[in-house]
């Protein structure tokens, strides 16, 4: 049976397009800066993310997601003709990471799961971010495992396997909760349950670049309060 539910955190839980594509054309307004700041963002996303997977792989990773937001934010600025932003404009879409706002349907589905599972972060974000979000958004984790912890990134087995370790518990009594295949399947790889949660406004308009989810998953939910029902009908089975 499962007893654990452990959540990757940075689009299945919280907004990052909404609240970065924000910071960005709010820092933009004040110098007069007109682009496409939700095409900008979702670059700024991709660019961090394929930085930070599987990152550690060789030896322990010596940064975290926060180092790698700065250097990559540095890198949108060059590339998108953004030098008017000042040091403090950069500091506040930076910082926006950690003013980030849940999906609204989470906390009240959060709090009903924690009834009848252990719910964790589990997630490429640091720990500073998650604390950060968690107290913002009213969010009450079981446990947050950030890969900081760890010294190595999803979708590295080693991190997956980890978690398990450290819940005392088989990798079968645990489900992943996910809005993409990616981690799903690489969870799945180390004997996780697996649950695809659709949250199809991930990366704004432009759509999520994964939205189908396999078929192999052994929960598909159309949001949070689906999620909730089928766990429940899981847990009958």
């Amino acid at each position: 049976m499962v007893k654990a539910l452990t959540f990757d955190t940075g689009g299945t839980i919280l907004d990052w397009h909404g609240g970065i594509s924000r910071a960005f054309a709010n820092a933009g307004a004040r110098r007069g800066l007109e682009r496409d700041w939700a095409a900008i963002t979702n670059e700024y996303r991709a660019a961090s993310l394929k930085a930070m997977v599987n990152a550690g792989a060789d030896a322990p990773a010596t940064f975290n997601i926060d180092d790698v937001h700065r250097e990559k934010l540095d890198e949108m600025i060059a590339r998108h003709d953004l030098g008017a932003l000042t040091d403090a404009d950069r500091h506040d879409i930076w910082r926006a990471w950690h003013e980030l706002d849940c999906w609204p349907d989470f906390p009240a589905a959060q709090a009903q799961m924690r009834a009848d599972f252990i719910v964790a972060s589990f997630t490429i974000l640091s720990v500073s971010l998650i604390i950060d979000t968690a107290k913002r958004n009213g969010l009450s984790w079981d446990a947050v495992f950030s890969c900081e912890m760890i010294g190595k990134y999803k979708l590295l087995p080693f991190t997956y396997q980890q978690v398990a370790r450290w819940l005392v518990l088989d990798p079968g009594e645990i489900m992943m909760v996910a809005c993409h295949n990616i981690d799903l399947n690489a969870a799945r790889q180390v004997g996780y349950k697996t649950a695809f949660v659709r949250r199809p406004t991930e990366w704004g308009k432009a759509g999520p670049p994964d939205p189908s989810p396999d078929a192999h998953h052994d929960i598909i939910a159309d949001d949070y309060p689906d999620l909730v029902r089928k766990l429940a009908r899981f847990r009958e089975a």
